[in-house]
């Protein structure tokens, strides 16, 4: 038998600016309740359309016990459905990606259009109605190419405002021109919320990264200026008007790149364009860019390859970072309480050739050792939260304000929850 947690009492009693307790990374229970709540409720991010790039291509998604496919219409918009057959349950689509016509069930026939209407279910009689039997819908919005799925029946209406903000910044990147060089499935283990506060602050960066320190300045994510010695001071000094200089050199160009912040929000977020260091092109260990072919209308005569990078990050699940050569993008999905999935994709312009524009190496060589970096680090972290010596620490106002942000986002939205079964619960007393 699992032992009772008081998940209520948990909430009521978090402390601000420190770690969650023990349960809310160790227990089943509490992950149960994240799938439900968390996930089941709010906008997720979970692919991109390069990944569909053809009517008919269809990908699938695993969420908890839940499985979603997402199929590319002959209209080419991009629509949802739960991933079984309303006959008897079968799971439809098995394969992570995959080309279809119809939906069709390999069980016994039964056959849904790309809008999810049942259009064939043999032998169930001349009353039949085959539209009582259309496939559960799945909300699903493209922002600017990124793809987000809600699972409730009543989605969070502010996407609208991510949508708007967002679109702006993450156009001149041209997404649906782009294609798929690279996608890898790193399994962590540790909780999905460990994995979400290491993203949050870079405050390990500098003792952990050494491939994307090279590219990305720690001061970027925040630094405690009474702890500054002259030389960093300096540093420090030189970042923020590398900062000034570069925004205003990118709003010129088009570029929107100052600092929007709207992390209290249900559908929360996140974005900045950051210089980069060294050749301030792109992601890699030479800091130039991994493919001659830039994205979008970017081009060497024009707006420059040094872009720096536009950094893009949602709640519950994800980050992106966008430069002028290629994108990556990551999604985050629990598997247990102790078990992560991170899927990361790495976008390129949809002409380049592997091998003449890029290598795939150099292109994906930072990210890819970052990952298991901070695998590394999250397990470590999972390992210290399951120990009985553990207990909430503090979290540094300089370097992880934006952890705070997440594990306040994360209990507020509990909290919601509670409040309203509790509201549900004395009305129908």
């Amino acid at each position: 038998m699992r032992d009772t947690i008081d998940i209520p009492a948990l909430v009521a009693r978090r402390e601000v600016y420190k770690s969650l307790e023990a349960p809310f990374y160790t227990s089943q229970d509490v992950l149960d309740l994240d799938i439900e709540v968390i996930f089941g409720n709010n906008w997720i991010f979970v692919g991109t359309e390069p990944e569909l790039p053809e009517p008919g291509d269809c990908i699938t998604v695993e969420i908890g016990p839940v499985s979603v496919l997402l199929l590319r219409g002959d209209d080419e918009e991009i629509r949802g459905f739960h991933n079984v057959c309303r006959h008897r349950g079968a799971k439809l689509v098995d394969q992570k990606s995959t080309t279809i016509g119809n939906i069709v069930c390999r069980y016994h026939g039964w056959t849904y259009n790309e809008d999810g209407e049942l259009i064939l279910a043999e032998h169930m009689g001349k009353d039949f109605k085959k539209n009582c039997h259309n496939l559960r819908t799945v909300h699903v919005r493209s922002i600017a190419g990124l793809i987000f799925i809600c699972l409730a029946k009543d989605a969070p209406a502010d996407i609208d405002l991510m949508a708007e903000t967002m679109e702006k910044y993450i156009a001149p990147h041209d997404v649906k021109n782009t294609k798929v060089a690279f996608q890898s499935e790193l399994i962590e283990e540790g909780n999905w919320k460990l994995t979400l506060e290491n993203n949050r602050e870079c405050y390990h960066c500098e003792g952990n990264h050494p491939e994307l320190t090279v590219p990305l300045s720690e001061f970027g994510f925040g630094f405690s200026p009474d702890e500054l010695d002259e030389r960093r001071a300096e540093d420090v000094a030189q970042y923020e008007r590398d900062v000034l200089e570069n925004h205003a050199r990118w709003t010129a160009c088009g570029l929107p790149s100052s600092e929007e912040q709207h992390l209290a929000n249900v559908t929360g977020f996140r974005t900045m364009r950051l210089p980069l260091m060294r050749e301030g092109e792109s992601h890699t260990v030479d800091t130039k860019v991994a493919c001659k072919k830039l994205l979008g209308n970017f081009s060497r005569e024009t707006t420059g390859a040094k872009l720096g990078g536009l950094s893009f990050w949602t709640h519950p699940n994800s980050w992106h970072h966008f430069m002028s050569d290629h994108i990556v993008t990551f999604s985050v999905l629990p598997l247990s309480p102790n078990r992560t999935l991170v899927r990361t994709t790495w976008l390129v312009h949809k002409d380049a050739v592997e091998g003449e524009d890029y290598d795939l190496d150099n292109l994906t060589k930072v990210w890819t050792h970052t990952n298991q970096q901070d695998a590394d680090l999250v397990r470590l972290a999972q390992l210290g939260a399951e120990m009985s010596g553990y207990q909430p620490g503090p979290y540094s106002p300089y370097t992880e304000p934006h952890v705070e942000s997440f594990a306040a986002w994360y209990i507020a939205r509990l909290n919601d929850y509670f409040v309203k079964a509790d509201t549900q619960k004395v009305a129908a007393e």
